[in-house]
């Protein structure tokens, strides 16, 4: 929990917790043991003394560049930026760029501190109703039009097609709408794509990298954290365009990460490029992971339609978002009236944090929370590693103990 404070006045302590940007939520935890392949390569490049270089190593960006041709985006090792985190690295990216900042409601919860701590103007922009990530087209024209009405200069946007806090995947359709608009109107794109390998039907669900549509016009974000790597072990790479002006700001990437002495620690860049080659074993378990949390976000789903609440199908992720408004007067009986109240009562009654929904750039009198699917798989490694492989993993004494906790979470208190 946060800290608390009494002023000298004498007026009730205020919880620090309910909004400073250190106390954020994480990335989705993903509940599970680290790979020992990969845990293995990081302890055999323990010794390693020399630091890794801004933006990376050879090693690390060329085993980036093979990760990117596999799913169709060919690139070569001298377009490519590492960082230790996806924070940092979008920091940088953000800070190469001039103007102001487009992003999607809701958004992933470092997006709009980080535009602020660099003092751009950032302006939220809805999605439509069958996806969260990827801005309605129209309405982003809209905004564009609005923003340079009133003297800004949109520069940048930034939109995720596989979406946290939605656990969404944006159409193709959708995503090209949104990018030729974007385009049109003289913006640059910054795509997320850190959950891009967490679908949790991937041969049910298409899923279109805006750099396939614009391929000048996007720079590719992904975090390994996503399916590839423990959150752990923080690394990021980005992928610039092939063109002059991509160079420009690739190498003024290079130079925010030089000033922030944000380098990837050596033996966790070891481990990277090792995830990145994608050998059997780091994409067995990518798929059974994705495959675990697909099954446990299902059940999730589940019981948040059982409270009289609504969500959009889960298809991506570690996570659900669920939106409580149906129940507003239910819980405003249990003085919970904003997305504050609700984030404090039901990470009380589910025993883990639910971080509100104002965390996103939601409005904070919408009653909107993240659920995560990695507290269901209990706190026993053995257990954890076993649910990768159960037949049916909700039937695991663990999972189904916390399914029912979740699903008597707005039971009337005792």
């Amino acid at each position: 929990m946060g800290r608390t404070g009494r002023h000298p006045s004498g007026t009730p302590p205020v919880r620090e917790d309910r909004g400073p940007v250190r106390y954020g939520p994480p990335a989705p935890w993903p509940g599970l043991p680290v790979l020992p392949e990969l845990a293995g390569v990081l302890a055999s490049a323990a010794g390693r003394a020399a630091p890794e270089p801004p933006g990376g190593s050879a090693a690390l960006r060329e085993a980036a560049c093979g990760y990117w041709e596999r799913r169709g985006l060919r690139t070569g090792p001298g377009r490519v930026a590492a960082a230790p985190g996806t924070a940092p690295l979008l920091l940088a990216l953000i800070a190469a760029h001039g103007g102001d900042v487009l992003l999607p409601r809701p958004c992933p919860a470092s997006w709009l501190p980080q535009a602020r701590l660099l003092g751009r103007p950032a302006y939220q922009v809805p999605t439509p109703a069958e996806c969260g990530g990827v801005p309605d087209p129209y309405a982003l024209l809209e905004t564009v039009r609005r923003v340079r009405a009133e003297g800004g200069r949109p520069r940048l946007l930034l939109l995720s097609a596989a979406d946290n806090p939605t656990a969404t995947v944006a159409p193709p359709e959708l995503v090209r709408e949104a990018c030729e608009a974007a385009v049109d109107q003289g913006l640059h794109i910054v795509s997320d794509e850190t959950w891009r390998d967490t679908l949790h039907r991937p041969h049910e669900t298409v899923l279109v990298s805006p750099a396939e549509m614009c391929p000048d016009d996007v720079t590719v974000l992904s975090g390994l954290h996503g399916a590839l790597t423990p959150a752990a072990w923080p690394v990021a790479v980005a992928r610039f365009p092939d063109t002059a002006r991509a160079a420009t700001r690739h190498a003024r990437t290079l130079d925010v990460l030089t000033a922030l002495d944000a380098t990837v620690a050596g033996p966790v860049a070891a481990a990277a490029a090792h995830a990145l080659r994608e050998p059997a074993a780091v994409t067995e378990h990518a798929r059974r992971s994705a495959a675990l949390h697909g099954r446990l976000a299902a059940a999730a789903h589940q019981a948040v339609l059982g409270w009289g609440a609504l969500a959009r199908p889960p298809q991506a992720g570690r996570h659900l978002y669920a939106d409580l408004g149906p129940l507003r007067a239910t819980l405003a009986a249990r003085s919970v009236t904003d997305s504050l109240e609700l984030e404090e009562y039901l990470s009380a009654r589910l025993g883990t944090p639910t971080p509100g929904g104002h965390r996103f750039g939601d409005e904070l009198g919408a009653l909107r929370v993240r659920l995560g699917t990695g507290a269901l798989l209990g706190t026993d490694p053995a257990g954890q590693t076993a649910a990768l492989t159960a037949a049916d993993p909700l039937e695991l004494p663990p999972v189904a103990a916390a399914l029912n906790i979740l699903r008597a979470a707005l039971d009337t208190p005792r």
